[in-house]
This record gives structure tokens, C-alpha cells and sequence, in this order.
């Protein structure tokens, strides 16, 4: 062992010099890899210089191979992740167009009218996406003729297209000021009152040792058009009012042109008329006038001259059993008083973002204030309603809440001026109410957000102030949600909600103020049935304590909460939402060029060789002098001197 042990030693000792000095020695050590691999290497002793030529010929042949078979796997690999983005993009693309597509055919908004305002901001788009690229290439120098044509458009856009564009500007952030001045003004408003704990008191209360006779007799009014998932909710909140059932009667006006519908609502009346409620079921053949024509049929019934008060709920609206008994004694001792509206709380507040905005209507409030009457708010009584949980059931409710007021400014402008209401009344309802709040919001929201603040990306020489865009809308937005703090977390989102909705509102507000497309049609909007808490423990203790019998059988629309079926809702794109996004997307981009110095005729387009700041005045020195109409230029060559010049009197120089 000892001797085989020393053999390998001196071997081991005669490898490591032969390593050390193999670029000097005659010794050549290979592996042959064309040969069965058996775990010894293959010494040549004294090899010529010829063999050690062909051996290294050999290598770089091999080398050469290896690295062709490299380059092959690259390419292979950049083929198929080319092949994989496509795949990737063709797909995102059709599920994008089949989901345009879907919200297209569901859409039943004012089409043609729809359709010319995509067709404008389309265009708008596609201005904007060729000044970009136009930007781009006089950015890279391209070509002389690009540069030349570039300083011509400069010409143009500073003398001709940035002070059109900075007027507009002006004139948005004076009617911004002016609304952000009136929302101030409202939010203190508000907090004095809630300050000043002034809410109005009722003259007395009902007890339950109230004589009948001292009930009024009352109307409630529930008009419906195709309410499937909310009928039920809305006719048990009415009928379980805690009122003498002898002194109400309730209306269900049915607009349905679903049979089904019709029949499950007819059920539903049957049953609770079986249980001694005094209800009726009406239905309209012809929706004229829509909801309020809906009212107006129902008002025309000979035994409606018996009834004093009139309340009106919508389908989604679940009232308090005790809504009449908070409400009606406001009436008492009151002539002047005719309407009391109370504060409206939702079962779906949590569901998400969508549900966290509401508006008010207002058309009965305005008729009323024309009529000398007076009305309250009471804010400690709730009436629980649905808010739309989507965007497609949110968009079009906002589009008939800022059509409506427009086709109400039109159609009651010259009774608000014949009206008997004093001047200031009606100066604060033209000007405050429908032109401040309902016109110029819409106005200026999408003017300013949305055209302006993109064209100043590609017109810097039209400046827009930070506080305009960021500050003073963030303060409002604070102010505006001080008495609900858990609205918090939600303010950005909310304003670039409110950025993107500004498209749906102005469209909304052009058709109902000049009468475009079908802004007269009434869309309902999808509702999905929610049923507060309480209101369900409410109708449980009421089934229990009327004990039913086999003789009143279960309606077809008293399903019970086991039979609710929860639908999977399918996301949709929105193309004028999508090609805004588009146009936002861009201006940013043209915002990054103009930081690296491209085409800001302010700081200089120092990225195609010359600087060519622009000055006032026009073609006079660049400090000081006589103040010159327009706007003037100086051309700076790449080493940094300045040739006075003009580009107006001499565009030449520009190339010089």
C-alpha cells in the first residue's frame, strides 16, 4: 500500500508541473469527448508544432460552433417571447373589443347624441397622439425638414394657438373659483346649523293613545318600471307602516312592459290585500311623462280627493315603520309648509367605492319654491334606498340627474321670471342653483380636467397653475367630507372618479339642454335588491304575529332570502372613459419630453441642436426695451452665442 501510495503521489506531483508549464511544454492534454467516457485522460507525449496547429484549428471550430448554437437558443428564446407577447396582446385586445362591444349593445343613452361626442374626443385623441410623434421626431433631429416645419409650428402655436388657449384657461379658473367660493360657502353652511343644533320641531307627537280620527287620511304612492329585484322590499316597507290601516292607501303604479314583472307585482298586491292592507295595482299601457306623467295619471283618480297628505317612494326605497308618524306632524299649524324631505340612508353604503355618492333630486323642490311654498329637512329621519353597486347602473343615473335639471332650466325659466318669488329668490335659483351648480360644474370639470390640462402638456406656453389642479380641488374634497370622516381613505379615489364621470355629466348636460338624442327617455336604473336589517326583522316579527294559514297561499314573488340568486358581474370597457385614459396617458408622456427639454418654447429645444426661447416683446432685445405686441424669438447655436432675429420677419435664420 505504501509503494502504490507513493507511485500516486509523484504522479500527482508530475500533473501540477505539467499544469503549471503547459503553454511552454511540448505535452498536450486533451479530453476526447467523440470517445466513450471511462474516466482517464489521454496524454500525448512530444506532439510536433503541426499537431498543436491542427488541435487549435480544431478548438476554435468548436468554439465558433458553440457559440452559433448559442446565439441560435437566444434567438430562439426571443422568438418565442415575441410570440408569447403577441399572443398576449391579440388576446387582451379581443377581450377588450368583446367587452366594448357588450356595454355598446346594452347602452340605451341617447345613441346618435353618444355617438358624435365619442367621434370628438376620437379625434381629439388622435390630434394629440400626432403631436406626440411629431414632438418625438423634432426631438431626434430626423431631418432637416422636420426641424423646419417644427420652428414654424412654434411660430404658430406661441403667436396664434397659446393665448386662445390660455384665455379658455382663464376664463375655467375664474368659474372654478366661483363654484370652489359657493361650495365653501355651503360647507359652513352645514357646519353652523349642525353647530347651532337647528333642525325644525313638530308640533306634537303621535302616542299610542291617539285617537284614529286624529290620523289623517294619507296616499302612498310607489311608481315602478320593471323593478324585478326591488318590488318586494319597496310594497312591504309601505304596508307595514304604523299607521291606521283604514286611513292609508297604497298605490302601486306599474310602468312595466315585462309581463312577468307585471304578474309578480300583481301577486304581491293580492297578498298583502288578503292580509287587510288597503292597496291598489295600476298600470299604464303608454309610459307618457315616464315617472312624473306615472304620478300625474295616478293623481287623476276620483277617490285620491279624499286623501290630505300624498307620499311618494321610489322602487328601491324601504321607509321606517314609523316614517309617517315622524313626518306628518310637521303639517299641523303650518299653512305655508308643503313638503318635507328626509335624509336618505343606504342598505349598500359599504359595498364599495360607487357607493359612497349621492345626489339629491330637485324638480319638486324648484316647483314648489316657484309656488311660494315652503319645505323642511329633517335629517334625524332616515329612509333607506339602494345605490347602483356598478358603473353602467351609476352612469346612466347620473346622466338623467344632470340632463333632467337642464330640461327643467329650459322648460321653467320664463315661470322663475313671471313667478311671484322675489328677485333675490330668483337671481339665487338662475344663477346659484341651475347655472352655478348644474351647468357650470359639468362645464368646467370636463373643460378643464380633461381638455385643457392635456392641451397645456403640448401648449406649455399656456400655463395652468398646481393649484388649480391639486390644491384647491383636495382642500374642497376635504372640506366637503369633514362630516363623514370615514370617507377618508377614499379622496383620491374620488376625485379621479369625479375626472372620469366629468365626461358622462357634460354629455348629459349638452343633451338635456339643447334637446339632443332621446334625452327625454327615462332609464331606469339596475338595482339589485338590498334589503336593510332591520326591515327584514321587521316583516319577520309581522308574518309571525299575523300567524298565516294554508288558506293564504305564498305568492310567487314571496321567494324568501334563500331563493336570491347572486349573479357574477362581468367587468366592461367604456370607450370614451378608455380613449380619455388614452389621452391623459399621452399628454403625460409629451409632459416627460418637455422636462428633458423638448419643445418648451419657455426653457428652450435644446433636444435638435438649438435653443429657441421665446421672449417678450416681439423683436426687440431679450431684457428690458419697449413692450412689443406679441411674442418675439431668439435663435442660439450649439456653441452658444445668440443671433438676434425674429422668426416672424425672418424664419430662415431658424436653419441658419
Amino acid at each position: 500500500m505504501s509503494r502504490q501510495y507513493q507511485q500516486h503521489y509523484e504522479f500527482q506531483q508530475w500533473w501540477n508541473k505539467q499544469r503549471e508549464t503547459h503553454n511552454n511544454s511540448d505535452l498536450l492534454l486533451f479530453n476526447d469527448k467523440s470517445e466513450p467516457s471511462n474516466g482517464f485522460l489521454a496524454v500525448e507525449v512530444g506532439s510536433t508544432g503541426s499537431n498543436h496547429d491542427n488541435n487549435n484549428n480544431r478548438e476554435r471550430t468548436r468554439s465558433a460552433r458553440q457559440i452559433k448554437h448559442v446565439w441560435l437558443l437566444k434567438l430562439i428564446q426571443i422568438v418565442s417571447s415575441l410570440a408569447y407577447v403577441t399572443n398576449g396582446v391579440v388576446s387582451v385586445v379581443k377581450t377588450a373589443n368583446r367587452r366594448i362591444k357588450s356595454d355598446a349593445s346594452s347602452e340605451r343613452l341617447s345613441v346618435r347624441v353618444e355617438t358624435r361626442f365619442y367621434r370628438v374626443i376620437k379625434v381629439f385623441f388622435v390630434v394629440v397622439v400626432l403631436l406626440l410623434c411629431f414632438e418625438v421626431l423634432a426631438y431626434f433631429r430626423v431631418t432637416d425638414l422636420v426641424e423646419y416645419v417644427y420652428a414654424h409650428w412654434l411660430e404658430i402655436r406661441v403667436n396664434y394657438l397659446a393665448p386662445v388657449l390660455q384665455s379658455l384657461t382663464n376664463v375655467c379658473i375664474v368659474l372654478f373659483l366661483v363654484q370652489s367660493v359657493d361650495r365653501l360657502l355651503l360647507v359652513c353652511g352645514c357646519f353652523w346649523i349642525k353647530f347651532r343644533r337647528i333642525k325644525p320641531v313638530a308640533a306634537f307627537e303621535y302616542c299610542s293613545s291617539s285617537d284614529v280620527e286624529d290620523y289623517p287620511m294619507v296616499l302612498v304612492q310607489i311608481p315602478m318600471c320593471n323593478e324585478r329585484e326591488v318590488y318586494q322590499q319597496s310594497i312591504s316597507a309601505a304596508c307595514i307602516q304604523d299607521w291606521p290601516r283604514e286611513r292609508m292607501l297604497v298605490q302601486i303604479l306599474d310602468d312595466s312592459d315585462d309581463t312577468t314583472v307585471q304578474a309578480l307585482i300583481k301577486a304581491e298586491v293580492n297578498k298583502w290585500q288578503h292580509r287587510g292592507v288597503h292597496i291598489v295595482y295600476r298600470h299604464r299601457l303608454i309610459r307618457t311623462g315616464y315617472k312624473a306623467g306615472n304620478l300625474k295619471s295616478a293623481m287623476s283618480c276620483d277617490y285620491v280627493k279624499d286623501y290630505e297628505f300624498v307620499a311618494i317612494f321610489d322602487a328601491d326605497f324601504q321607509p321606517a315603520p314609523d316614517f309617517l308618524k315622524k313626518t306628518i306632524p310637521h303639517f299641523k299649524g303650518n299653512d305655508e309648509l308643503a313638503l318635507v324631505q328626509t335624509r336618505w340612508s343606504f342598505v349598500n353604503k359599504d359595498e364599495n367605492l360607487l357607493t359612497r355618492t349621492t345626489v339629491e333630486d330637485m324638480d319638486i323642490a324648484v316647483r314648489a319654491h316657484l309656488c311660494g311654498w315652503k319645505f323642511i329637512f329633517l335629517n334625524d329621519v332616515k329612509c333607506m334606498c339602494e345605490l347602483p353597486e356598478s358603473y353602467a347602473a351609476y352612469k346612466k343615473q347620473q346622466y338623467r340627474w344632470h340632463s333632467g335639471p337642464m330640461q327643467l332650466f329650459r322648460l321653467c325659466f320664463m315661470d322663475i321670471i313671471r313667478s311671484k318669488v322675489s328677485f333675490m329668490k330668483k337671481a339665487n335659483l338662475i344663477f346659484l342653483f341651475f347655472l352655478l351648480r348644474k351647468l357650470i360644474l359639468p362645464f368646467y370639470s370636463f373643460t378643464l380636467f380633461c381638455i385643457i390640462l392635456p392641451l397645456t402638456m403640448f401648449f406649455p406656453e399656456a400655463q395652468l397653475p398646481a393649484w388649480v389642479v391639486c390644491y384647491i380641488p383636495g382642500i374642497m374634497s376635504v372640506l366637503c367630507i369633514l362630516p363623514a370622516p370615514r370617507s377618508f381613505p377614499f379622496i383620491v379615489p374620488y376625485l379621479l372618479f369625479e375626472n372620469t364621470m366629468s365626461v358622462t355629466k357634460f354629455n348629459a348636460m349638452i343633451s338635456g339642454l339643447f334637446k339632443l338624442g332621446s334625452s327625454y327617455e327615462w332609464v331606469v336604473t339596475k338595482k339589485l335588491g338590498r334589503a336593510s336589517e332591520s326591515d327584514l326583522v321587521t316583516f319577520a316579527e309581522l308574518e309571525e304575529a299575523q300567524g298565516e294559514n294554508n288558506t293564504i297561499h305564498r305568492s310567487s314573488s314571496d321567494s324568501g332570502l334563500s331563493e336570491l340568486r347572486t349573479t357574477k358581474s362581468k367587468n366592461r370597457l367604456y370607450r370614451k372613459e378608455l380613449v380619455l385614459a388614452f389621452i391623459l396617458l399621452t399628454a403625460s408622456l409629451r409632459s416627460l419630453l418637455s422636462a428633458q427639454g423638448c419643445g418648451d418654447a419657455r426653457k428652450g429645444d435644446e433636444g435638435w441642436g438649438r435653443s429657441i426661447r421665446l421672449v417678450r416683446p416681439l423683436c426687440y432685445e431679450i431684457d428690458g426695451g419697449d413692450e412689443g405686441r406679441g411674442w418675439g424669438a431668439v435663435v442660439g447655436t450649439r456653441d452658444g452665442g445668440e443671433t438676434g432675429g425674429c422668426p416672424v420677419c425672418t424664419p430662415e435664420s431658424l436653419m441658419s
